[in-house]
């Protein structure tokens, strides 16, 4: 394994990353003019790095060709202002190995790759599986590990020998184990990001590099004041911006209604790119938007 060097490495995907929504027009089809106006207005308001195609942008219900098309028409906005990530991960090796090729030859910066998952593969076949595909590219990868939703963790001990992989450099930490992130962390250089946007400030103050965040969606100026504000020597202005984030965070990502639904809600109601979500998911009711707007508002 890895040892942590004595200061901190450049953070390899930058600091602020938001899990940007996959626009879809009125009839479903996939919008790229308004993922390319989302994508310009996020950079401009303090997003460093964009995660296409992750959990909130529905990787699960867009295709391999939208996927391709969404990487070029956002690289193509954005340029060189922010780190382009391109989830890529599914529960199968093969096709995540096609998706990866296909995501470094449309313009990604590096990959996201989720746990494998309904499967629920041990340990041994986990390590494997990240390592076919972190040898198939020249990319970056970042190892998501969100065992809430794939039904396996990647186990610190894995992580550890993930670690040893040269382009293996970043985990989107949603574990809900800050043990095990801080046993990683103090023993490797992985760049831990943490994809649970109640817990920026948390592990940003434990040595972790940034943030993947949903939230960041809607309010991007305010979740990079946060990490602004520690980096400056400000805790006591940190901790205040995200407790005041709290509430819209709360009924954001803990109301019962997947980020996903909550962001193209507040997005729609605030006349910018989003669109309607893919069955399975189904939109947020009026009650629930209007309680999103008066949250947002408020912040």
């Amino acid at each position: 394994m890895t040892s942590p060097s004595s200061t901190a490495p450049a953070p390899p995907l930058g600091r602020a990353l938001c899990a940007m929504v996959t626009p879809f027009t009125d009839d479903g089809v996939l919008d790229l003019d308004g993922a390319q106006l989302l994508a310009d207005r996020l950079v401009a308001e303090g997003c460093d790095g964009l995660v296409l195609s992750g959990t909130t942008g529905e990787s699960p219900t867009t295709s391999d060709d939208e996927k391709a098309a969404l990487v070029r028409a956002v690289a193509e906005a954005v340029g060189d202002r922010a780190r382009i990530v391109a989830g890529v991960g599914s529960y199968a090796t093969r096709h995540t190995v096609e998706m990866a090729l296909q995501a470094e030859k449309a313009g990604a910066d590096a990959l996201l790759v989720v746990t494998p998952y309904y499967s629920k593969p041990p340990q041994d076949a986990v390590e494997a599986h990240f390592l076919e595909v972190a040898d198939a590219t020249g990319l970056p990868l970042a190892l998501y590990d969100i065992p809430g939703r794939t039904g396996t963790r990647i186990e610190p001990d894995t992580m550890l020998r993930l670690a040893d992989h040269p382009r293996i450099v970043a985990v989107k930490d949603c574990a809900y184990d800050l043990m095990a992130t801080q046993k990683v962390l103090s023993q490797t250089d992985l760049a831990y990001y943490t994809g649970c946007d109640e817990f920026i400030l948390a592990l940003y103050a434990v040595g972790g590099v940034g943030y993947i965040s949903t939230v960041a969606n809607v309010v991007p100026r305010r979740l990079r004041a946060i990490i602004d504000a520690f980096d400056a020597g400000d805790t006591a202005g940190a901790r205040r911006l995200q407790q005041q984030s709290m509430e819209l965070i709360e009924l954001m990502m803990g109301a019962g209604l997947p980020g996903t639904v909550t962001s193209k809600a507040l997005l729609n109601a605030l006349g910018l790119p989003g669109g309607p979500v893919r069955a399975p998911l189904r939109p947020a009711s009026r009650q629930a938007t209007d309680g999103l707007l008066a949250a947002y508002e408020a912040l």
